[in-house]
């Protein structure tokens, strides 16, 4: 988790400026800002199709230490790069290093830890890539408020990016899949066992539960994760006139709950069924939009501390959520698809959350550029409300099953 945390940190050092870099700082215009994201997407897509057979294969630890690799070095290549081919190459680069790592994520961490510990693990995964992307973003502010030019800045903190993923990578590629361990143990059943055949993506998507679940990851990435990245600061700054201050507090709020939940969360988490933690998320959610909406409604009248208040509310309620999804969605994705296919299920997520963070931005900010700010916090929670609809359907699909 240590690595993870550089890793992520490193990650955080350069997110939010790469737009910029390209388009502003290079001088290379939009057209090659967008074309490095278009880049990265495609070759996420393709390198996730590819990454999750290949890992089922030939071991999850050899995909997520070959992803690692492509993402250090996809970074490294935009320190230097002064024109599009280096920009493009860079994305794709990227995109092949997220495919392949986040293809082969689900099968890393279990093989890292005892089977009763993977609820807990994969929380925890949750909580460190969120604060280290957090603290990577403070710093890489520092470092570009003391330095002299932007742009020779943002070259070094790419450069500290990539180096960055190497502790992660050798971490990684040291790691033994859990069936590598059983086959010493008992060499014959093993054998037999990966005689037969691991189920495929249709096989895999021709089951009720398990197809759900692909479709509640998008949603949830949709209705949650990118609400609160993208549309929320917007919303309170735009619509609710919330300065800038306390937009950067309530986002700093959500990341710090995360934290402090993490030990009551978790143990409060773990006591349900995957199934119930699971579809507990979006109703959180819904109640913490609904903390927004009373900010809204209640506007000055209720006094500032009240409508602050609520907000920090909303900020934490929404982090409980995040822990309640993080308990639950990766232990079920694992125990239904099983250790043989858990680099195929592992993609399938991965390209749910990327169909999920690409179309969740532009339908938020479609809503609050045309609605109130109360209608904007009615529309989230009504889109919260469907991701439970579609989880209380897993839950129900999986106890008949």
């Amino acid at each position: 988790m240590g690595c993870l945390l550089l890793s992520s940190l490193g990650n955080g050092l350069c997110f939010p400026f790469t737009a910029i870099y390209i388009s502003e700082l290079l001088g290379l215009g939009s057209g090659s800002a967008g074309g490095y994201f278009i880049a990265m997407a495609a070759a996420s897509f393709a390198a996730a199709l590819l990454g999750g057979p290949l890992a089922d294969r030939t071991g999850p630890h050899r995909v997520g230490a070959l992803g690692g690799t492509a993402l250090g070095v996809g970074y490294a290549l935009l320190a230097p790069a002064d024109g599009t081919p280096l920009v493009l190459a860079s994305g794709a680069c990227v995109g092949v290093g997220f495919g392949l790592f986040y293809a082969a994520i689900v099968g890393v961490v279990d093989g890292a830890v005892p089977e009763s510990r993977r609820r807990t693990a994969f929380t925890v995964r949750h909580i460190v890539n969120n604060v280290g992307i957090g603290l990577g973003s403070v710093i890489a502010g520092l470092a570009l408020a003391g330095g002299g030019t932007p742009t020779g800045t943002l070259r070094w903190l790419y450069v500290a990016n990539a180096v960055a993923a190497l502790p992660l990578v050798a971490v990684v590629h040291a790691l033994r899949p859990r069936r590598d361990k059983a086959a010493e143990a008992d060499p014959e059943s093993t054998a037999a066992a990966e005689a037969e055949p691991a189920p495929g993506y249709r096989a895999l998507l021709r089951s009720g539960p398990m197809a759900l679940l692909i479709a509640a990851q998008a949603l949830f990435a949709i209705v949650g994760f990118t609400q609160i990245e993208a549309t929320v600061p917007l919303l309170m700054h735009d619509r609710m006139e919330v300065t800038l201050v306390w937009v950067s507090a309530v986002v700093a709020a959500n990341s710090f709950a995360l934290v402090l939940l993490q030990p009551l969360g978790r143990r409060w988490f773990e006591r349900l069924p995957e199934t119930v933690s699971l579809a507990a998320g979006p109703v959180l959610w819904v109640l913490a939009f609904g903390c927004g909406l009373l900010a809204a409604v209640l506007g000055s009248a209720g006094g500032p501390v009240l409508r602050y208040g609520l907000l920090l509310a909303f900020a934490v309620v929404f982090a409980a959520g995040e822990l309640s999804y993080s308990s639950a969605f990766y232990p079920l994705l694992l125990r239904w698809a099983g250790e043989s296919s858990a680099g195929r299920a592992g993609a399938l997520a991965s390209l749910a959350w990327n169909l999920g963070t690409a179309s969740g931005p532009p339908i938020g900010l479609f809503i609050v550029t045309r609605a109130s700010a109360a209608g904007s916090w009615t529309a989230l929670a009504i889109g919260a409300a469907v991701a439970f609809g579609v989880s209380a359907a897993l839950h129900r699909s999986a106890a008949r099953g």
